[in-house]
């Protein structure tokens, strides 16, 4: 009976333990996070503005686990050993014949001052506490933007952001404060977002100036106080600061032994099979993907694609045979305005820019279906 561990309880990891489960029914499967609980990131976006409360996201897997058949190991990987045949946790070893890290990735919090923003991609909490200074708010200046790991230029998660700034405008217009609230929008590209496509950059910017949101771009970010974002550009002065960072892979990698990235992520190929490493794979955003197109998103989607492949790899290797089945490329993005949405679709043929006020109620019922998997 092949022993596989399946390290993160996030898009990846979750999407293996089913693909697994349908093609190894005898199979254990062991899955490591520090809880047993899989938060909705996507939907992050509508805590501030009272769409979503922290408990609507935050799904226990107790059930799925019991269905699944999955062994849950509760810790915190801290390395691997072994070549990777044993997972080191704060709470003890997990041995396997076969390994996928599916535990995401992390900000980089380097730059002067960083406690005085908030980056909603860090969680529940991180949304909660934009929806308590949100509503003491009742005028002022809002300052949203993201940046970027100048050593893996597909490390960005710009979406969100898009998506909370767009959304608090709508917000606060419902409530009557958008007159006294000023946005301001600011990142170190002159066109930012351009992984989704040049349509999607220029449809973004339209959406903004329609809006009256300042944009503060090109300019590098040197830094942040408590009521001012520092750039080489100028400063701005806001009440409010939000900004995702650029990501890196997940601390516990520099243990590993692993082949790394200049930017900090595992390497790995098109397959999902880790560099020179037999019987360890990666999903989602601990990898760097060689081969790859450069848009290439880190998102929930891609975190799925992948898990799929490198369970299909990790049959491959299991019966002696190369893998055939690389992940697809592929973005899908609703980009929502709370009333509204633009879907931005791509691949390496095409892209596409749809706007449509269905999209923010096609973006509530996939939720709503997705989550229907882990209940």
């Amino acid at each position: 009976m092949a022993k596989i561990t399946i390290i993160g309880a996030g898009f990846g990891g979750l999407t293996a333990v089913r693909a697994l489960r349908r093609r190894l029914p005898d199979a254990e499967i062991t899955l490591i996070a520090p809880k047993a609980e899989f938060v909705y990131y996507p939907s992050l976006i509508w805590i501030p503005v009272g769409l979503r409360r922290g408990e609507d996201l935050r799904i226990p897997l107790e059930r799925f686990f019991a269905r699944q058949k999955v062994e849950f190991h509760q810790g915190r990987v801290t390395g691997l050993k072994d070549g990777g045949r044993t997972v080191v946790t704060d709470m003890g070893e997990v041995g396997n014949d076969a390994l996928i890290i599916a535990s995401g990735g992390r900000g980089i919090k380097k730059l002067p001052g960083i406690e005085h923003s908030i980056a909603i991609c860090d969680g529940i909490e991180a949304a909660e506490a934009i929806r308590d200074r949100l509503a003491l708010l009742d005028k002022g200046t809002i300052a949203l933007g993201f940046g970027g790991n100048p050593l893996e230029p597909p490390a960005v998660r710009g979406g969100p952001m898009f998506e909370l700034l767009f959304g608090l405008d709508t917000h606060l217009k419902r409530l009557g404060k958008r007159p006294q609230m000023d946005l301001v929008f600011f990142n170190p590209m002159k066109e930012p977002g351009n992984r989704l496509g040049p349509k999607a950059v220029a449809g973004i910017l339209g959406e903004m100036e329609k809006r009256g949101i300042r944009a503060h771009l090109g300019h590098k970010i040197t830094g942040f106080e408590t009521k001012k974002v520092q750039t080489e550009g100028g400063d701005i002065d806001a009440d409010l600061i939000l900004f995702m960072p650029g990501m890196t892979g997940p601390e516990w990698l520099a243990n590993s032994g692993l082949p790394l990235s200049p930017g900090g992520f595992i390497q790995a190929d098109r397959y999902c099979q880790v560099q020179d490493h037999p019987g360890i794979f990666v999903a989602g955003d601990s990898g760097s993907y060689a081969g790859t197109a450069d848009w290439l998103p880190k998102q929930g989607h891609a975190a799925d694609l992948q898990a799929e492949t490198a369970v299909a790899s990790l049959l491959a290797q299991m019966h002696g045979k190369a893998p055939d089945q690389p992940f697809k490329e592929e973005l899908i993005c609703i980009v929502d305005t709370l009333d509204s949405g633009i879907m931005v679709y791509r691949d390496n043929k095409r892209a596409s820019v749809l706007p449509n006020p269905f999209w923010h109620t096609a973006k509530r019922l996939f939720e709503w279906r997705y989550l229907l998997h882990y209940k």
